[in-house]
């Protein structure tokens, strides 16, 4: 594989740094300063548009750009306009990356102060550590299970990360790093609350996991949909019910969110059957440990990624899926259908720009009165 180089290397922006987190310090809710009004429409710019991409997994690294993982095994990176990047760092991404003769579908990705990482699905499950030298990039965990697919992940602070997956003994699927990255390990089920039967979790846009602070909260799904909770940092765990819809292995939450350690919002429904909204929207306001529905019977109906919005207070939130975008400036009992477009996932710069993925391409949303 030819060594690539890459804008992280330009003496412009960093010297002498070879790792992805050592460039920004990325926080989801970073907080801008700014006087919020309801939204009532949604301008898409298309960024990136190829129908060979399946994008689930990004991040927004205000410095540089979005960085993104593919179904297809490939690392990419969007640069910020505004950088003038040349054309022959531009031509360098995607990236494919292969293990052996095996593609990783990937459908998580998480920063931390010093690397990017992946997790892809299915058997093996292969946890990659991304590098800016592609030459180094290299699977730092690795999980032989028939069972094994890993859904989720996300870093508490520069040493400490976790991502989740579905069942493969008695209870979900957790490993923990405490050293940066390089090391793995597989918590036992003994530590964990015990998998219900038929529970797992989705990877339909990498947004399993909320953490604020020490403290996380897992969403599971399926024929059981419940919120796994740790107060610190994956070392104690309890687990709470939800009135989410739940009973077949198609239903369930699909994703959350926390604007704080009280507040929080989950999302899901059924995939199959989109339009339904009967119990597929649940709010938190005592730390996840008890769930109310909210816009009961209501759209939207079925979507795979819910986000709150910086700086709003905790009561703006936004939601999409294949069916489109909605907005919420009421913490979730009233919601606006800003657009029909499709998108699997989304993440935000500030307060009304964000960036959202899905099936064929990468987009820029601006929210606007």
């Amino acid at each position: 594989m030819k060594k690539v180089k890459l804008l992280f290397l330009c003496p412009i922006l960093i010297i002498g740094l070879g790792s992805f987190g050592l460039l920004f310090d990325y926080n989801k809710h970073m907080k801008y300063q700014s006087e919020k009004k309801q939204f009532s429409k949604v301008q898409i710019k298309t960024l990136i548009e190829d129908s060979n991409l399946n994008i689930r997994a990004i991040e927004v690294i205000d410095s540089v750009g979005v960085i993104y993982l593919t179904s297809n095994g490939e690392l990419g990176v969007y640069y910020r306009q505004d950088l003038n990047i040349p054309k022959d760092l531009l031509d360098d991404f995607p990236v494919s990356l292969k293990y052996d003769s095996i593609i990783p579908n990937f459908r998580a990705l998480s920063v931390n102060k010093n690397s990017g990482f992946g997790i892809s699905i299915g058997s093996p499950a292969l946890l990659y550590k991304l590098d800016v030298d592609i030459e180094k990039n290299r699977v730092v965990y690795k999980e032989d299970h028939p069972k094994a697919f890993y859904d989720s992940m996300e870093f508490w602070n520069a040493q400490e990360g976790i991502a989740i997956g579905d069942p493969t003994d008695d209870c979900m699927s957790v490993i923990i790093t405490r050293n940066a990255g390089k090391h793995w390990e597989k918590l036992s089920c003994d530590d964990l609350p015990k998998a219900k039967e038929g529970e797992a979790a989705f990877a339909a846009s990498d947004t399993n996991i909320a953490i604020i602070g020490d403290k996380t909260w897992v969403a599971t799904g399926g024929k059981a949909s419940r919120i796994l909770f740790s107060p610190d940092k994956g070392n104690t765990w309890d687990v709470y019910e939800t009135p989410i819809v739940q009973g077949i292995e198609t239903t369930g939450m699909y994703s959350i969110d926390f604007y704080d350690e009280m507040n929080g919002f989950a999302i899901g429904g059924d995939y199959t059957k989109p339009a339904d909204s009967s119990a597929n929207k649940i709010r938190t306001t005592d730390g996840g440990k008890t769930w109310q529905l909210v816009a009961q019977n209501q759209s939207p109906g079925y979507r795979s990624c819910v986000q709150y919005v910086p700086n709003g207070k905790g009561k703006e939130l936004v939601a999409i899926g294949f069916n489109g975008i909605d907005y919420s400036n009421d913490s979730g009992n009233t919601w606006s259908h800003l657009s029909d477009e499709g998108f699997y996932t989304i993440r935000f710069l500030n307060d009304t720009v964000a960036y959202a993925a899905g099936k064929g391409r990468l987009s820029k949303l601006t929210f606007t009165e």
